[in-house]
């Protein structure tokens, strides 16, 4: 799940040297010049070595689990993937690890489309120096399906191979429970048959692996590609002496859906690509990797990455003015004070296939969770489990927010206000159709018909959240805020930071009434939208408890399966306005803005490609640097 994405901040004031910076309304931010301890601490003149400052850690770095952007960002570079696109362009598809596109015309996808081979290449080596082979491709997609972690990017395997979401699904499939708490409780025979269909669905047929799919899937090949670190290419042999899924058909049950920490490669990694892990600091925030010597494609240029977590902006800013970072995470509103700063390099509108959406909890839990939602009742002093069930609040909350304002003021102009949950970018959108807008007449109207009436006259408290660091959030929810607590003097808000961990631990526990979350396309098409935000199985659908759920079932979950499988472009078309009417009538959650992109760097870093497709701000594999 994901936070897919990062987007905008706040307005700013420059006050001298110490860049003292102001939230939205005034409120000051907590800020400590100065640079922190670590290495390394001097100027980074050193064209071998490379500095990147983000802010958020990874949350893991098991391409079978991670599906946020800190974890992709490293799993990115250490492994690689059967396919890239050339020069970042989402049109040119080319082998990596694979030694050819299959295509209908060279033979190796069937006239059906639903039969596609992959030769694999010879002679590359993982970073234990053993030599990569179709098995150990064929293990990667099986052992990932198998492992399934709930939320998790393992849906893009069984949709397109078996027809379904999830292993559950898949269980059920073959005529067993969809519901079981325990995996052992399912019969070892129906274990057996799900199985059977995963080995089935993924073969290795001489030096190629053969990939069987339930129906034609057009964005198959690149959800493969690189980017997708769900479909970075694992080591077998290694795998098996690591503890993790010996290969086995009746075994594969002790590693269903662990949590991130009982998995393999949560910490550690082990892949083809051109850099190796060398240290995950935790204590220190800093992630190190190292040159891969035998990399099959040439050694990189750089020899050593620092990867970096600080989440105060004035710090990162200050390392790449003084030259002890070579590239930092900036939000779009710092980016006036970096324009036109001698050393630094600032790129702007980097296309973006994405968006930001304040997302709400249907079924929200009280228990463990009174720091947030105060009394668990509707009473002036919390907010009841169902608070956002109602579709009143969730309109109310919708037409509170200043969309314009935020675009022009925050992000400054720097992506297009969301018209629903398919990007702008993409066909299919709902662009110039009817969106909710910054309204506070109608958000006062819908409050007041929120609890038949009850909401009105008692009020609410709230606490949302955002992950520390990034500020953009932040500012969404005091526009929010702002906006909401005008309209009555009973509805109040706080927004309070939290460390980006124990965000995701929340998120993952379903815990949080209300949160932002972007999503960063998996592959460019529109399924990969309703499919994360609108369906019940979807990427969200966890997080936004089971109301949202059984609201997806009725009126989404048969729409969003029809659009993908459409023969026709119009027909296509066709269901896809019809998902973006139901998403406005429903008010399912809130998408905001579509961003554009952009990278700060010093002007001494050379190579830099850009890919809307990539999850990692940075492909160190192609990046040098030249210090005069």
């Amino acid at each position: 799940m994901n936070s897919r994405l990062r987007i905008v901040l706040a307005l700013v004031l420059v006050l001298a040297v110490g860049f003292a910076v102001y939230s939205y309304f005034g409120r000051n931010n907590d800020t400590e010049n100065g640079v922190p301890s670590g290495e390394p601490q001097k100027m980074v003149t050193d064209e071998n070595t490379f500095v990147y400052i983000s802010i958020g850690e990874p949350d893991t770095l098991d391409p079978a689990y991670a599906y946020d952007t800190a974890s992709g960002e490293i799993i990115h570079q250490v492994y690689d993937n059967l396919f890239d696109y050339e020069g970042g362009d989402l049109n040119k598809l080319v082998p990596i690890l694979a030694t050819e596109v299959p295509t209908i015309d060279n033979g190796l996808i069937s006239d059906d489309g639903r039969t596609i081979k992959v030769p694999i290449r010879k002679g590359v080596k993982f970073h234990t120096g053993n030599e990569l082979t179709p098995e150990d491709v064929e293990y990667t997609f099986e052992r990932n399906m198998i492992s399934d972690p709930v939320g998790g990017p393992i849906w893009m395997f069984f949709e397109p191979l078996l027809g379904v979401q999830s292993m559950r699904q898949l269980i059920a499939s073959v005529g067993g429970p969809s519901d079981f708490t325990d995996i052992n409780d399912v019969d070892p025979a129906i274990r057996r048959a799900a199985f059977d269909k995963i080995d089935a669905a993924v073969e290795v047929e001489g030096d190629a692996v053969v990939f069987k799919l339930a129906g034609p899937y057009p964005p198959f090949l690149q959800i493969l590609a690189k980017g997708g670190s769900w479909a970075s290419i694992l080591e077998k042999a290694w795998m098996v002496e690591k503890g993790d899924w010996d290969g086995e058909p009746d075994t594969w049950a002790k590693w269903y859906d662990p949590t991130k920490e009982e998995m393999t490669l949560y910490e550690q990694a082990n892949g083809t690509g051109p850099f190796k892990l060398q240290a995950w600091d935790r204590s220190g925030g800093q992630i190190v990797l190292k040159r891969n010597d035998d990399y099959f494609r040439g050694p990189a240029e750089l020899e050593t990455v620092f990867v970096k977590y600080i989440e105060e902006y004035n710090t990162r800013q200050l390392m790449l003015q003084s030259g002890d970072a070579d590239a930092i995470y900036a939000d779009v509103q710092y980016l006036n004070q970096l324009r036109g700063v001698e050393g630094i390099r600032v790129l702007e509108g980097l296309e973006q296939i994405s968006n930001t959406v304040l997302l709400y909890n249907f079924t929200i839990p009280y228990e463990g969770n009174e720091d947030i939602v105060g009394s668990g009742k509707l009473d002036g002093n919390g907010i009841p489990s169902d608070f956002f069930a109602d579709i009143n609040v969730r309109k109310a909350f919708n037409y509170a927010f200043d969309y314009e304002r935020y675009l022009n003021e925050v992000a400054n102009g720097a992506g297009t206000i969301s018209t629903g949950f398919i990007p702008n970018s993409l066909p299919f959108s709902n662009e110039g159709g009817e969106w909710y807008r910054h309204d506070l007449e109608l958000a006062e109207q819908h409050f007041r018909q929120a609890f038949n009436g009850e909401l009105w006259d008692k009020g609410f408290k709230l606490t949302v959240l955002y992950n520390t660091g990034n500020n953009a959030r932040k500012t969404a929810a005091e526009i929010l805020e702002y906006n909401i607590e005008s309209i009555n003097p009973k509805f109040q808000i706080e927004v309070q930071g939290m460390q980006w961990a124990t965000y995701l631990g929340k998120l993952d526990a379903g815990s949080l009434p209300v949160f932002f979350m972007g999503w960063l396309a998996d592959f460019p098409d529109a399924h990969n939208f309703v499919d994360a935000y609108l369906r019940s199985t979807g990427a969200f659908a966890g997080y936004c408890g089971e109301g949202l759920v059984e609201l997806a079932k009725a009126e989404f979950d048969d729409l969003v399966a029809q659009a993908m499988q459409a023969p026709t472009t119009e027909e296509r078309e066709a269901l896809y306005q019809e998902i973006n009417r139901k998403a406005y009538e429903y008010a399912v959650a809130m998408p905001y803005i579509d961003p554009a992109d952009h990278r700060v760097m010093r002007d001494w870093v050379e190579g830099f490609v850009h890919c809307p497709a990539y999850s990692a701000k940075y492909d160190f594999y192609s990046l040098s640097k030249k210090v005069d």
